[in-house]
């Protein structure tokens, strides 16, 4: 065993340790330069591209983050390959067999083949966006992130929510309009109707010419419903994307404090306890 030990030659050992660890090394400070560079330069090169040509800032930057991961992917499996051919691995199987393994994955995983066929269709037709408001498989949210197997919606409760492509069978935009404000007010049947519009309808004047984010009314449209003990009326504007929630709640607020100053009522429940005295 001693005479085994002595046989090893240890100054080439160190060496070809020593050596492996500087090539590995090299690798790493050239791989972390390499993808900062790349990054950089795709972030620069999208700038420019939308600055051409106009392109809305969601879109370009969903472009850019799917460039980037891309290139990632790419960095990485030369960095992968390189590693193996500093341990003196014969780098063409491990080629050739990415090729097999690859084919394996297009016959196997048909649904991560589906997802990025779906997530190129996608991005081709220009469905949806980052920072977009949507509705998809069933969940709202903000959109985060658009990739070639996924996408990331961030819900208004601050849960993220990870999408599957092939899931995305419809999807709402609701980001690419004006969108709609609706409130209902509710009058008792002893009010008067046409008063009780009428004051609605200088509440609305007044915050139209306040509200910048209001691009259409509001209207008092008239009587929605007759409810039990309720007449509901309806009024409707159009606003910027994303503002309708904020202008609702203004308005149901005015409309609170005008109808208080004038002396109509509001109705809600009242219950009623009827005793009986037994003589």
């Amino acid at each position: 065993m001693q005479t085994w030990i002595q046989s090893i030659n240890w100054s080439e050992i160190g060496t070809k340790a020593l050596t492996v660890s500087i090539q590995l090394i090299g690798i790493l400070i050239v791989f972390l330069i390499i993808r900062a560079i790349g990054k950089k330069f795709i972030a620069t090169s999208f700038k420019k591209f939308s600055e051409q040509r106009n392109i809305s800032h969601g879109r370009v930057h969903t472009l850019e983050k799917l460039a980037s991961n891309v290139f990632s992917y790419i960095l990485l499996f030369i960095v992968i390959t390189l590693i193996v051919g500093v341990f003196e691995y014969d780098i063409a199987p491990l080629i050739a067999g990415a090729g097999i393994v690859g084919l394996a994955i297009g016959f196997g995983a048909q649904g991560l083949v589906s997802d990025i066929v779906t997530g190129f269709f996608i991005l081709l037709e220009r469905q949806l966006e980052v920072d977009e408001y949507v509705t998809v498989a069933g969940l709202d949210g903000i959109v985060e992130e658009v990739g070639l197997r996924t996408t990331r919606l961030r819900g208004f409760d601050g849960t993220v929510h990870y999408i599957p492509n092939r899931e995305i069978s419809s999807l709402s935009n609701h980001s690419r309009s004006n969108m709609r404000a609706l409130v209902d007010m509710s009058i008792s049947y002893d009010d008067n109707i046409d008063e009780a519009m009428e004051v609605m309808q200088k509440v609305c004047d007044k915050i139209a010419a306040e509200e910048e984010l209001i691009k259409e009314g509001p209207h008092v449209v008239g009587v929605q419903n007759l409810g039990d003990s309720d007449v509901v009326i309806r009024i409707i504007a159009q606003t910027a994307n994303m503002e309708q929630w904020g202008i609702e709640r203004r308005l149901r607020k005015e409309m609170k404090e005008a109808l208080d100053a004038h002396g109509i009522e509001i109705p809600f429940p009242h219950q009623v306890n009827l005793r009986k005295e037994v003589n």
